[in-house]
């Protein structure tokens, strides 16, 4: 039984325990999570999406087997157990070619799934849920299951030839647009228990071939809308009462657990509600990046206060010049004049700029400041404005003023919600609230 199968299987034995899932490249967003896996003592997902890493680079230029090494390496270098780590991809399947017909959506898919499970990525989220350029919308349950069916023989297959252990499967077709909604203005949907068990049943025939079956018995989740979302301005918040039939239905189901996706910027007291009501897989990661964003924006304005500006990095400008010069990334996504797009690219909860901390540009802007700050340590004084809990950290003793190190723990105050929220032996609210504390000062 893999880490993820003896995680589920303790929540349902009904241990209050959970699963975060990190999804992301950065670098410092990846390193925090280790420290944070470190110090809550918890398995660390990390997994890919389908647009980030793909067979022909994705947007992040990595290939499956590059990413693994590229995370094997931070791994290794921060003294973070390999054993701990568990690597996923997320909505595998024909997204990132559904503007083309079907069957080459689906035949890049193949590879794509061939590719990421050769590469040793155990979770795999088969989403085959977008209609492709000739087919119906909305896609049928039926098409849905059959083509996820089909993906997942394809990495049965690949995991025996080459002598990995098999992977684990979560399945859904109510699945949320990655990256938060463009607008929460018409509200969130919760998925009705009717909806779930159709899809399940759906699924459960179209894996019930004999080379299918064994795959079957390792579906552990099933992703649905619990009702949480972001847009780029606003957060909806887990209800648990609108989410609680739902939440019963899994409870009749045996082994699987439900995965919640776009958990970002939900509230601790969230986390722990979701894991509790069996939404026991939670996914991060535009509040990670925009965690980190904070941080080097901080740090800029740090910066920018200490030195004489011919000195400075000047990263702000740097990332929306970039930004505005390659447009793609966000032009589509924010609305309004001159004036909203700007603090859209700046600001937005969805942090489509994320996109762009690799542009050459923007990652010399980064190295500039960084050397700066390293030369000419900030004092108390801009920390306490512009970083306080760091600052606060730095008093206790537990944080050194280091630019890489403030951002990171910047990072990882964010995804300690997480941890806390999905830790085994939880101790009830007062010690989680201490153990909080003494972890955001560190």
């Amino acid at each position: 039984m893999s880490a993820i199968q003896s995680l589920i299987a303790a929540h349902r034995q009904g241990q209050p325990v959970g699963l975060y899932s990190v999804c992301c490249s950065n670098e410092q967003v990846l390193l925090a999570a280790m420290q944070v896996a470190r110090d809550y003592d918890t398995v660390l997902l990390i997994e890919a999406t389908s647009n980030q890493v793909d067979q022909f680079g994705g947007y992040t230029g990595m290939t499956p087997a590059q990413y693994r090494d590229y995370v094997l390496r931070l791994a290794d270098g921060a003294g973070f157990p390999a054993g701990r780590l568990v690597l996923g991809g997320d909505h595998l399947g024909p997204n990132a070619w559904q503007k083309g017909p079907a069957e080459v959506a689906m035949g890049h898919a193949r590879v794509l799934i061939e590719a990421y499970v050769a590469a040793g990525f155990h979770k795999i989220h088969l989403d085959c849920s977008m209609a492709c350029a000739d087919d119906p919308t909305p896609l049928p349950d039926a098409v849905v299951a059959a083509r996820s069916a089909e993906l997942a023989r394809i990495a049965e297959r690949t995991a025996a030839a080459h002598g990995l252990p098999p992977p684990v499967y979560v399945i859904g077709t109510e699945v949320p647009i990655p990256g938060g909604e463009a607008s929460l203005a018409g509200g969130l949907q919760v998925t009705t228990p009717a909806a779930a068990a159709t899809t399940l049943a759906i699924h459960r025939e179209a894996f019930a071939a004999p080379d299918l079956q064994p795959a079957w018995e390792r579906v552990v989740a099933m992703v649905v809308q619990p009702g949480v979302d972001f847009d780029h301005s606003h957060v909806h918040h887990y209800d648990a009462a609108a989410a609680r039939a739902l939440s019963a239905f899994v409870e009749q189901q045996p082994r699987i657990v439900f995965e919640a996706h776009s958990t970002d910027y939900q509230t601790e007291a969230g986390l722990h509600a979701l894991v509790r009501d069996h939404f026991a897989i939670l996914k991060v990661g535009p509040a990670a990046t925009y965690a980190f964003r904070e941080a080097v924006f901080a740090l800029a304005m740090i910066e920018a206060e200490l030195l004489p500006e011919v000195q400075c990095s000047n990263l702000i400008a740097v990332l929306d010049r970039c930004m505005r010069d390659k447009p793609a990334s966000w032009q589509g996504y924010y609305p309004g004049d001159a004036h909203e797009q700007r603090l859209l690219r700046a600001y937005a909860l969805s942090d489509r700029s994320r996109y762009y901390w690799g542009e050459p540009a923007v990652v010399a802007a980064l190295d500039t400041l960084v050397a700066n700050l390293r030369a000419h340590v900030p004092p108390q004084i801009l920390l306490s404005q512009f970083l306080p809990n760091q600052q606060r950290a730095i008093e206790a003793g537990t944080l050194v003023a280091e630019p890489l190190a403030l951002i990171r723990h910047k990072v990882a105050e964010r995804l300690g919600d997480y941890a806390r929220a999905c830790q085994r032996n939880r101790a009830g609210t007062q010690n989680e609230t201490s153990r909080a504390t003494e972890l955001s000062e560190r």
